[in-house]
């Protein structure tokens, strides 16, 4: 009796079981609430390089050519901004062959003013010129190296200069105006040149851009522009594209006396040697100015007069017995000027700064017209 109870109990205790366990709910996975994705961030838009030409006359001459902004793209192309005007002169002035690029700029709304066929163009304040210079073909990779930009400003007390060395990557320039030399080679019509290039000081400067010891320009003389040159939209006089453009007033007269390229064998001998002298020396031989105290008067408005370019000009100094005039009518040897000028040494040469070799082009003209006057009125 006591097993069947015993049996019958743990029967009924294993149904209980499974009828209970059949009423338990399934287990329910705990919720994991979602997480908001975070919002994809706003990219940051580059600062925008600042455009335009900035040339602020409270801080000029800037440390870097860069901060001018006076070129678009890569510096070294040289591809003038908006409102810089290229130029180019008649003829220029020889700078141990170097090659030439310049530029002028002027604040919006001004203008220059013509004074005279031989004067400077009156620049407003705050007008820049700017001319760099560079060589093709230099050694050993036959490369175009630029060397150097100078800049000349107008401030209200007067013009200041600003000198730019190029670093050897070519893209940038440096405030520099202690001078230096940079020895170069380059080919020129399958000749290897070289020279040792004179970066100028800031005296050496002064001491071709000045009159009454006041920084002046040179080159910016209507005589010097009053010729075509071509431009991205055309080829145009360059005094009327100026006058077009809205930076220089019109009044400029009907005829205009001018200078010449003194390398285009076309043109008289003697015109190409005025215009020579002219763009090389008249800037120190002149009133009031490094050569004033000398018998010669070379800007090309002043050599109409013989004797003002030294022809049958017993010369002021002795340097050598031989060379008895300025200019000898018939006879280079016995001619000054033609020993200065085939000179390299520092104490003799002529240009006295600007160049360390010769320019040989010029010393063939100067033999040349030597050599086809027969008297001492040239």
């Amino acid at each position: 009796m006591m097993k069947k109870f015993t049996a019958l109990f743990l029967f009924f205790s294993i149904v209980f079981a499974i009828v209970l366990n059949s009423c338990k709910k399934e287990p329910v996975e705990p919720t994991i609430p979602e997480v908001p994705e975070a919002p994809a961030p706003t990219p940051t838009e580059p600062t925008p390089l600042p455009t335009g030409v900035s040339v602020d006359l409270s801080t000029v001459p800037y440390q870097k050519l860069s901060e001018y902004r006076f070129f678009k793209g890569q510096m070294k192309d040289q591809v003038p901004e908006d409102g810089v005007m290229p130029y180019q002169l008649a003829s220029s002035l020889f700078t141990d062959y170097a090659l030439k690029k310049r530029f002028v700029w002027l604040p919006s709304g001004l203008k220059g003013t013509y004074i005279a066929d031989n004067k400077i163009i009156e620049l407003p304040v705050g007008a820049a010129l700017i001319k760099t210079f560079y060589y093709d073909n230099v050694q050993p990779s036959g490369v175009t190296k630029i060397l150097e930009t100078r800049i000349m400003i107008k401030k209200s007390t007067g013009w200041i200069f600003a000198e730019y060395v190029w670093n050897e990557e070519q893209t940038e320039a440096t405030l520099q105006m202690d001078g230096s030399n940079i020895p170069i080679s380059w080919s020129q019509n399958g000749t290897i040149k070289s020279a040792n290039y004179r970066i100028p000081s800031a005296l050496e400067c002064l001491t071709c851009h000045k009159t009454n010891n006041n920084p002046i320009p040179i080159g910016i003389q209507p005589q010097n522009l009053n010729n075509n040159f071509t431009y991205t939209s055309g080829t145009f006089n360059q005094l009327q594209h100026w006058v077009s453009k809205g930076i220089l007033e019109n009044n400029l007269p009907a005829n205009i006396v001018s200078t010449i390229d003194y390398k285009d064998s076309s043109k008289p001998l003697r015109e190409r040697l005025r215009s020579f002298l002219d763009i090389n020396c008249a800037h120190c031989h002149r009133e009031n100015s490094h050569c004033d105290y000398r018998p010669l008067r070379l800007a090309y408005s002043e050599t109409i007069l013989p004797e003002n370019m030294g022809i049958c000009v017993t010369p002021d100094e002795t340097l050598d017995p031989m060379l008895i005039k300025i200019i000898l009518p018939g006879n280079f040897n016995k001619s000054m000027m033609h020993f200065r000028l085939s000179s390299t040494d520092e104490s003799n040469r002529m240009p006295l700064l600007g160049r360390t070799i010769i320019d040989e082009e010029a010393v063939q003209l100067l033999k040349d017209y030597i050599t086809s006057i027969n008297d001492c009125n040239g």
